[in-house]
């Protein structure tokens, strides 16, 4: 399969950036959509942290109090750029259709078990981590649900989190709610919600089907609108209603 060559960031660019301010703890904030869809640069802080100021800043407070809890909250993703996160869906993709030989609808309906379409991922606000316990070594993919079990490896940071991490703004954005559909429990992912919660509220603002429709990825030219509108329905709004 031949690489289909990137064509919409100049289409993307020329968008007119509506702004609209929106407080978090008496600030204001503005967020354009090459902002929201990880398509423009945003300051960011921390070393192994990169998040924005008031999240980072949360982020330390909170792993100063695990540490003292004998827990090392450790990133080991936060922010992602539209083209780190293109990467991370074109090598599922290409994985998917080209080595186990799924059919390209097959294929995406993986993906999106647990990966963004490029554009929607909440890593391209510098709100979101995935963390792990640093103090704990495991083998094969740290961030897998099973490993946060009862008698599992970050069973002791799973519980600290349920019982602290709100008390910093960061709330778990894919739970095990019966019945929560879209993307699968997620017991890794936190979201900074004073930060968060404006920027979602201004992507809905937007018209993410329109967007999405612009864009070109492997296997993008199979989004059909009832897709795309279940993907939005199901995957970005269907989360922890603290983060809505």
């Amino acid at each position: 399969m031949q690489r289909r060559k990137f064509i919409k960031t100049t289409a993307l660019g020329g968008l007119a950036l509506s702004h609209l301010p929106l407080l978090s703890h008496g600030k204001e904030f503005e967020f354009s959509i090459l902002e929201l869809m990880g398509k423009t640069d945003i300051k960011l802080y921390g070393k192994d942290i990169n998040l924005r100021k008031e999240a980072h800043d949360a982020f330390v407070e909170m792993k100063k109090a695990a540490y003292s809890d004998g827990i090392n909250l450790k990133i080991v993703s936060s922010y992602r750029s539209f083209e780190r996160q293109r990467g991370i869906w074109e090598r599922k993709y290409l994985k998917y259709t080209d080595d186990n030989q799924m059919k390209p609808i097959e294929a995406i309906d993986k993906i999106i078990e647990y990966s963004t379409i490029p554009g929607t991922s909440r890593h391209h606000w510098g709100t979101d981590i995935d963390i792990i316990d640093g103090y704990q070594k495991v083998n094969g993919d740290v961030l897998d649900p099973d490993k946060f079990n009862e008698g599992q490896p970050f069973n002791n940071l799973k519980k600290w989190m349920d019982e602290n991490a709100n008390k910093y703004h960061f709330y778990l954005v894919y739970t095990d709610t019966p019945g929560r559909r879209g993307f699968k429990y997620e017991p890794w992912h936190f979201s900074y919600a004073p930060i968060s919660k404006p920027m979602l509220k201004e992507f809905r603002s937007k018209n993410i089907m329109q967007l999405l429709s612009k864009e070109d990825f492997y296997g993008s030219e199979h989004f059909t609108e009832g897709f795309l509108t279940n993907y939005i329905e199901d995957n970005i709004l269907d989360i922890n209603t603290e983060l809505l």
